[in-house]
């Protein structure tokens, strides 16, 4: 038979990502004849006949036999609950809606959610929320297509410049994307609908599309056993008064029993436990005046379904860990082997070097550790739990190797006292954020810190392009050292670094430079000043009104050649004129 798709939703905060889950919850609740909705712990079933009353001839469009028993909405949203959904080669959740504020467009936490959907392989649609707030929009009916044609010209302008807008950062992120009902292939094209999840306007449509393509696309995904072992995923481990350490599971496939074995990934090793107890909300009519610990007790749930589980050692398990039943000695063995195979599917490749990866699930730390190689950036380690003092060690260890892309990167986990003593002491840098694009843009900003410093260091130990005139009647001192005042043409004089003449001979070195009665280690372009210059005698290597160049080796020439973004245009065309000097004597010089 088939269980009902299981569907996530993502997007940047604020866009609205709660209130569109609120609205398709209060809408079923409120249809208490056909409604009958089942609230499971994380998630809601909407049935396929609150659809078909909600929906009404939209479902038509699809000219299909809908045999899905309904939708079921992961109704805790946002990455951290989507990342904990997770099985071998993808993601728990059969599709997604990433929820987009029309009047703000893709953001950084939206990039985020797409490209984590990517990661996980999920095929999504995009609510382009709050058209309740373009100017001048009236809702005349729910139906978006129905009200956009009831609306001004002026407001009809304005909704269609934000649409189009929202098309094209679609594509900056490489998705063809259109209004739904202008989709050919739903397989290449993203279908956008415009929704209020205020209004309720364009609710129906996306419950109509959701439907329509989980039925048309998915129908082999959805199929499952009734009476097979239970397979889910681990959506949250959390302690609960009177009931001890409990998980919070979407059984994504088979029956899970009271009294069955429970196979799932612990934070060392595979867990095995009994079921104790299976537990739901009470209805959610009732649930918002029922005391927090009312609960309905089940004997067994069928996929597909949320379901708090009662057993020992949960709290050896972690989120995001996959699950699996057995009624058999046989089937515990097989449970055991798919468990070791979803988890050893999960490995992150890791370097000799990098940054130290920490988070609090299994789903979470996939997710980043994918953004992470995209960007390029090296994993020492990735693992799940608080940082401690071993985690500081390695860092010290990985930065002898690796300084640029040292760090601690901490998502939902802690750092023990010993371990921030030693990160302190020895200045490992711990980056701690509960929002996975805040830790990726600080790392990022890091690095670029890191590779800039080294950058300018490197560049402070090499000669620079210079060039100036000695100027008449400006010679204080002749010779050891011969001391003369100068104006700067162009580049930068630095001290330390030696001299050539327009033929190429080199010379002398920059002792020291005095500009306005105080040393200084560097000079440029329009300054005068009085430098030293050793090992030249005025009148004989050097001369008043003389133009003179800083010297470099070749290996210097090329360093700075391949710094070309730090020079300016004139500094560039000296570079040349250097080069020309240069190959008077040695015509690859340089090159």
């Amino acid at each position: 038979m088939l269980r009902q798709p299981i569907i996530t939703v993502l997007g940047h905060v604020d866009h609205g990502k709660t209130s569109v889950l609120d609205y398709i919850r209060g809408t079923t609740v409120a249809d208490k004849e056909a409604g009958r909705i089942t609230q499971h712990i994380g998630a809601t079933e909407v049935p396929l006949s609150t659809l078909q009353k909600i929906c009404g001839d939209l479902l038509e469009k699809f000219k299909l036999k809908f045999t899905i028993p309904g939708l079921l909405f992961i109704d805790t949203p946002g990455h951290e609950a989507f990342t904990n959904l997770r099985k071998r080669g993808g993601s728990v959740a059969d599709l997604a809606i990433v929820v987009i504020d029309i009047t703000q467009g893709v953001q950084p936490q939206t990039k985020e959610a797409i490209d984590i959907l990517k990661t996980f392989k999920v095929p999504f649609v995009v609510a382009a929320n709050k058209i309740d707030l373009v100017r001048n929009w009236k809702m005349h009916d729910k139906v978006f297509i129905k009200n956009y044609e009831m609306q001004t010209q002026d407001v009809k302008d304005y909704f269609d410049k934000l649409f189009y807008n929202l098309m094209g950062q679609m594509s900056e992120q490489g998705f063809n994307s259109h209004l739904y009902n202008k989709v050919d292939d739903y397989r290449k094209t993203i279908s956008i609908v415009p929704v209020s999840a205020k209004t309720g306007e364009g609710l129906p449509e996306l419950l109509a599309l959701l439907t329509g393509l989980s039925q048309k696309f998915l129908e082999e995904n959805l199929r499952t056993e009734l009476t097979g072992v239970a397979k889910g995923s681990i959506l949250e481990i959390k302690e609960v008064q009177g009931l001890g350490v409990t998980a919070d599971a979407i059984i994504y496939d088979g029956t899970l029993k009271v009294n069955d074995t429970l196979v799932l990934g612990g934070k060392r090793e595979i867990i095995r436990t009994k079921i104790k107890a299976l537990l739901k909300p009470a209805p959610l009519a009732e649930i918002r005046v029922a005391s927090r610990d009312k609960w309905t007790h089940l004997q067994e749930v069928s996929a597909a379904t949320g379901v708090r589980i009662v057993a020992h050692d949960l709290d050896k398990s972690v989120a995001g860990s996959p699950l699996q039943s057995a009624r058999t000695d046989e089937e515990e063995e097989l449970a055991v082997n798919f468990i070791t195979a979803e988890l050893e599917s999960s490995h992150i490749e890791t370097q000799n070097s990098g940054a130290i990866l920490k988070t609090d699930t299994l789903g979470s730390l996939e997710a980043i550790a994918e953004i992470l190689r995209k960007k390029q950036f090296p994993i020492l380690k990735a693992e799940i739990g608080d940082i401690n003092k071993k985690d500081i060690m390695e860092a010290i260890a990985s930065r002898e190797r690796d300084e640029i892309h040292t760090a601690i990167l901490a998502f939902n986990v802690k750092l023990d006292s010993d371990a921030a003593e030693l990160a302190d002491k020895e200045k490992i840098i711990v980056i701690s954020k509960n929002v996975i694009y805040h830790l990726i843009d600080d790392y990022e900003e890091l690095v670029m810190s890191k590779k800039q410093a080294k950058h300018l260091k490197t560049v402070e130990s090499l000669n620079w392009p210079a060039k100036f005139r000695i100027l008449p009647n400006h010679t204080f001192r002749i010779s050891k050292p011969a001391i003369v005042g100068i104006v700067m043409l162009t580049g930068k004089l630095k001290t330390g670094g030696k001299l050539m003449d327009s033929e190429g001979h080199e010379f002398g070195e920059i002792k020291s430079i005095e500009l306005e009665g105080a040393k200084v280690k560097e000079l440029k372009t329009g300054q005068e000043a009085a430098v030293a210059i050793s090992n030249v005698i005025v009148g004989r290597q050097i001369h008043e009104k003389e133009v003179l160049f800083s010297a470099m080796s070749e290996s210097n020439f090329r360093a700075i050649k391949d710094k070309k973004e730090l020079l300016s245009t004139d500094e560039i065309k000296l570079m040349k004129e250097i080069a020309e000097i240069k190959r008077k004597t040695h015509k690859t010089w340089g090159l």
